[in-house]
């Protein structure tokens, strides 16, 4: 875990005063299916640096590295193009996976505020700040007023019918990143392909919360009713 931390703290420190103009640049198909950024393989590298000892690492972007009986799971930079766009919500994931195929550890970091979230076996989520060593359980917003809906955009009729019913939501583009965030919105909705760079470390910090995972869609709220509904929408827009 600590070294999971110190890699993000290397990484934050790094672009604090801003991105290097070669970070910009695209290069090849990554390992998840997108174009990796400079950006990313500079995350890449870091993560490798500090997590190598641990397992075997699979990346987003370059795939399987290393090898060992536990195995990392990580995203480098989630949120890429909000990152590349200078857009502040961007991050990244990491999720360990033990020799059993048990879940024992995940962190998702909010490179853009500092915002820090991890997950140990058997231990409550915790929240707190890179470079500071006090942490507490995540904040909670008992009557928050909007959801948040990754892949909105392409998902026309959902949104209609989420408008319809009055469920506010934002689409700000770093799936991790807002399950990390679900204890402080109404929901973290996902309609479209599941990817396990997406989800290992940010489906693990809502433990306690209502969950509904499905082929092609994911739905996490503090209210079952609210991620019912959510799912009949889904459900009749199919048929």
């Amino acid at each position: 875990m600590q070294a999971c931390i110190k890699a993000n703290e290397e990484i934050a420190e790094a672009i604090k005063d801003g991105f290097e103009a070669s970070w910009f640049e695209k290069t090849v198909v990554g390992a998840g299916g997108d174009v990796s950024s400079r950006l990313d393989l500079f995350a890449e590298k870091i993560f490798v640096k500090y997590l190598g000892t641990f397992g075997q690492i699979e990346s987003e972007e370059s795939g399987l590295i290393g090898e060992g009986k536990s195995k990392i799971i990580i995203d480098p930079i989630d949120g890429s193009a909000n990152a590349l766009s200078l857009f502040p919500f961007y991050g990244t994931s990491v999720a360990k996976v033990n020799g059993e195929g048990i879940l024992d550890a995940a962190v998702v970091c909010n490179l853009a505020n500092g915002d820090i979230f991890f997950k140990e076996e058997s231990k409550e989520v915790q929240q707190g700040k890179l470079f500071s060593s006090s942490f507490h359980l995540p904040y909670t917003a008992p009557h928050a007023e909007i959801g948040l809906f990754e892949k909105a955009y392409a998902n026309p009729l959902l949104v209609a019918a989420l408008d319809n019913e009055g469920l506010k939501f934002r689409a700000p583009g770093a799936i991790a990143l807002s399950l990390a965030y679900a204890r402080s919105v109404n929901y973290v909705l996902f309609v479209g392909k599941f990817r396990i760079y997406d989800f290992a470390a940010g489906l693990a910090l809502c433990e306690g919360l209502e969950v509904i995972v499905e082929e092609d869609y994911v739905i996490v709220s503090k209210e079952l009713n609210v991620a019912l509904k959510i799912e009949n929408l889904i459900k009749t827009i199919e048929e």
